[in-house]
């Protein structure tokens, strides 16, 4: 993970970054406009679907077992920012590199997602956000049919099929709504 991520995922996106800033000053802004609309949204997405799971996470703490299981869904965080520092992916406790960098990779998954749904939509406010949701439950199917749970010793339980789906289904409902309010507000004030 820290070899992709230092030299491919970092790498490509600062050629995106690049590639979208020459297109804001040089040519039609159309590929700018879409980075920028998708990482918003993604963003926007993102955070939306971490608050969707906080009762689950913090379940026994907030006193909410007996309508919500418990579940670990912020467990792979740290080991993120662990594999893409070089260190132990299983350790006692995380450290707040560890930590931070993995949040910030999670992150930049939402943002990247956000910018992928708009290169696979194209004009973003001629499409129905419906095309989100689907997006991110395909990505999450797809993960459960990964080895990604095995590695990171999470139980495939029905509660947490049910609970991931609809963090996805809600990360999908956010990121095409509010990419396609922004593009039209963005629109309207051209």
């Amino acid at each position: 993970m820290r070899g992709f991520t230092l030299y491919v995922f970092v790498p490509c996106m600062m050629v995106l970054a690049a590639l979208a800033l020459f297109d804001f000053s040089k040519a039609t802004g159309q590929l700018g406009r879409a980075v920028v609309l998708g990482l918003i949204g993604g963003l926007c997405a993102a955070v939306a679907y971490d608050l969707f799971r906080l009762p689950f996470v913090f379940a026994k703490e907030w006193h909410l077992t007996p309508f919500v299981p418990a579940l670990a869904l912020f467990k792979v965080f740290p080991r993120f920012g662990a594999m893409i520092l070089g260190q132990s992916m299983e350790q006692g406790a995380y450290s707040l590199g560890a930590q931070v960098t993995g949040w910030a990779y999670h992150f930049s998954n939402g943002a990247t997602f956000g910018i992928m749904y708009l290169a696979l939509v194209g004009k973003v406010e001629n499409r129905h956000w419906g095309w989100a949701v689907l997006m991110a439950i395909a990505l999450e199917a797809g993960m459960l049919l990964t080895p990604y749970p095995r590695i990171f010793q999470i139980p495939i339980t029905t509660h947490f099929i049910a609970v991931t789906l609809s963090a996805h289904a809600i990360f999908g409902v956010i990121l095409g709504v509010s990419a396609k309010r922004l593009a039209l507000v963005v629109r309207l004030g051209t």
